[in-house]
């Protein structure tokens, strides 16, 4: 099948590529609509590892995706040729104690599209569980539905935070990440959501497309929220916006950790100390599709303005180059697979 495939680092070629995938009585054969770029890829495309994972062998790109149905297993109930879908990329094994547990995200052998060896979704079909295909409500379009998957990491951080009604959140990062995050953060309940970024084009695209729902806020105006915020997401994975991370939270708050840095970081643990700060971290998502749905559905987030940039299938190596220079002016890069 055709398939968007990264040979090495920084190469990509548009080719055949043999993927045998067995139809199993409970899984679904879907083919693609809609691939967002991830972080991830790019940087599996830029530097061919994240940690440990390292790319050995051609590998297919991709994991947030939405697609059309086109066979089910003979076990299969609640879905039919033809479902509209989004389908959660990684897969637990169900004999582990961590999908017994509702942890499934945490399973050390989960196996997640395009995280080496495990191919992802840049292709003509993939093969996938029905227990983690969800079925796309009328109102929700294939490119919406290709944006549950990194919303849904914004909205399991949400639900961590243990938002209460009126609480006041900041975001440090304004990366795709970052913002999700703030508009999970509103939709959950917040009454005020700022966010911030050293880079200042960021702060002004989310303002021109966010501006109702979230406050950017630039660096050098970040004191006037020392301690007095309920929440903190750290979504940049910057070392200098982790090591001062406390310095925001009122006394009391939450810190929830959603990005990853390069290296280890130093923390002031007597600065969450003596603020008694509930510190929180999230790895991807458990049981949040079905609520990012919801919140989509529902316009309480709205998916279509982080959109930025669209390609077709055939331009996909040139939506990777774009993607490889960290443009300010992007959120979401998109790429129609029809």
């Amino acid at each position: 099948m055709k398939a968007l495939v990264l040979e090495q680092t920084k190469t990509l070629s548009i080719r055949d590529i043999d993927i045998e995938e067995r139809l199993g009585p409970n899984d679904l054969r879907v083919r693609p609509s809609h691939v967002g770029v991830c972080g991830s890829d790019v940087h599996y495309y830029l530097h061919g590892r994240i940690g440990d994972f390292v790319v050995r062998e051609p590998m297919v790109l991709g994991h947030e995706t939405s697609g059309v149905v086109t066979e089910l297993g003979s076990e299969v109930i609640g879905f039919q040729v033809g479902d509209r879908v989004c389908m959660e990329p990684g897969v637990p094994s169900y004999a582990s104690a961590e999908y017994r547990l509702g942890t499934y995200n945490l399973d050390p052998a989960v196996r997640f599209w395009a995280t080496p060896p495990v191919h992802g979704c840049m292709r003509e079909t993939v093969v996938h569980p029905a227990q983690f295909t969800y079925r796309l409500p009328e109102n929700v379009s294939l490119e919406e539905g290709a944006l549950v998957e990194p919303v849904a990491i914004g909205v399991h951080a949400a639900k961590k935070a243990s938002i209460q009604p009126g609480d006041e959140a900041l975001v440090l990062g304004c990366g795709t990440i970052g913002v999700v995050t703030a508009l999970a953060a509103a939709a959950s309940g917040c009454s005020n959501v700022y966010i911030t970024d050293i880079d200042a084009a960021k702060l002004r695209l989310v303002e021109s497309k966010y501006g109702s729902q979230v406050t950017p806020l630039p660096q050098d105006q970040l004191a006037k929220l020392r301690d007095r915020m309920d929440v903190v997401f750290e979504a940049s994975g910057a070392e200098s916006a982790i090591v001062n991370i406390a310095d925001h939270a009122r006394p009391g708050g939450r810190i929830v950790l959603i990005g990853m840095p390069n290296d280890r970081v130093s923390v002031d643990i007597v600065a969450i100390e003596v603020k008694e700060l509930t510190l929180s971290s999230v790895f991807r998502y458990a049981h949040a599709f079905p609520r990012t749905l919801q919140f989509i559905a529902s316009q309480k987030i709205d998916v279509r303005s982080l959109v930025t940039h669209s390609f077709s299938f055939a331009d996909s190596i040139k939506a990777y180059e774009l993607a490889g220079s960290l443009p300010a002016d992007a959120i979401k890069i998109m790429i129609n697979m029809d």
